[in-house]
């Protein structure tokens, strides 16, 4: 069953209405030091006058078992029953972190997303996807288990640097990319030059969520929502374990789509015109990703331990056209290496 969801300005009081219902015991609100500062005086108004506050290491590196504990420690010190609601404010970090926590705390309790980021607000938040990441590999650990709601308002985006916006953007290039042509069509003719955030959103949420609602468990259509992710999680991964070379999640999708868009006309599956299409477009809102030759074999074999893979096949999304892709097409872990040859050269 697909969560409740609540999108625009009025999102918040639905969320305060929800929680000051009767069957609702303690209410913990997980967050990280950058939206503690920048969001959580937004939230705060809708939350019931009792209530605590666990504030994590804000980035990437922080998405661990270890902050997992930090969470339950809290939930354990404050007495939290099965009737307690976790209220996770952020990013895609927190927003899987927190689920991840309370799905696992006493064999689960209920937990409501308030997404900060576009990222989380278009993707992260959305699905019912939770984890962490794990000796280096992004999500590794993690469940399926649909938040109580997700409550969607536009106005946290005022607290992004433009980065962050963008990394959020290529989750939504990435749906129209799998599933809307037309607004593929639209949308690279328009950019990031948005004054209301909201239209996109919703539509953008609509798509993913017809998906989900489809094959909930990623048995099937699901998996054409890791477009870009095979290649993408494995330089994200990689990064991530360089000294200061900090990649965004969204920088790292927006390069993988270049590259699994390449291996699929190299699979006979899309035009060279499209390809061209899908590059200039995403050359246009995202620098290339730095990184050598030398790296590319280590980079690729990342993707061996990618969660599609089926034994040592690695099982990647491809598109056969703009707004249309398949999934589970068998790949190499040369094919990786490959595409990411060819996407520093361009």
């Amino acid at each position: 069953m697909v969560a409740p969801l609540f999108i625009g300005s009025e999102s918040l009081a639905e969320l305060a209405a929800l929680l000051a219902r009767p069957a609702v015991g303690q209410v913990i609100v997980v967050t990280d030091d950058n939206t503690q500062r920048l969001c959580y005086p937004l939230l705060r108004p809708y939350l019931p006058a009792k209530h605590s506050v666990v504030v994590l290491p804000a980035g990437e590196e922080f998405k661990t078992l270890s902050s997992c504990e930090l969470v339950w420690n809290e939930l354990t010190t404050e007495r939290a029953d099965r009737f307690a609601v976790v209220v996770n404010l952020g990013g895609g970090v927190i927003t899987d972190l927190g689920g991840f926590s309370a799905a696992l705390y006493k064999r689960g309790i209920r937990f409501m997303q308030v997404p900060t980021t576009l990222l989380a607000q278009v993707d992260a938040s959305v699905g019912g996807k939770t984890g962490v990441d794990y000796q280096g590999f992004k999500n590794h650990i993690g469940v399926f288990q649909e938040p109580a709601g997700v409550f969607i308002d536009p106005q946290f985006l005022q607290t992004l640097d433009p980065r962050q916006l963008k990394s959020g953007y290529a989750e939504i290039v990435k749906h129209w990319l799998i599933a809307d042509a037309d607004a593929f069509a639209t949308g690279r003719h328009i950019g990031l030059f948005v004054e209301d955030w909201t239209p996109i959103i919703r539509a953008s949420v609509k798509t993913k969520e017809a998906i989900v609602a489809q094959d909930p468990l990623e048995s099937g259509l699901r998996k054409i929502l890791n477009f870009g992710h095979t290649v993408g999680h494995a330089l994200e991964s990689y990064l991530l374990t360089q000294p200061s070379r900090e990649i965004l999640h969204g920088e790292a999708v927006a390069a993988g789509m270049i590259c699994e868009s390449w291996l699929s006309v190299q699979k006979g599956l899309l035009s060279p015109e499209e390809l061209d299409k899908i590059e200039t477009f995403l050359f246009s809102i995202y620098e290339k990703v730095p990184f050598v030759s030398l790296e590319t074999e280590a980079i690729a074999d990342f993707a061996r331990q990618d969660k599609k893979n089926a034994g040592t096949t690695i099982n990647c999304t491809l598109l056969e056209a703009i707004g249309r892709a398949v999934y589970d097409q068998p790949i190499t872990v040369q094919d990786v290496a490959d595409s990411l040859r060819y996407y520093q050269k361009i």
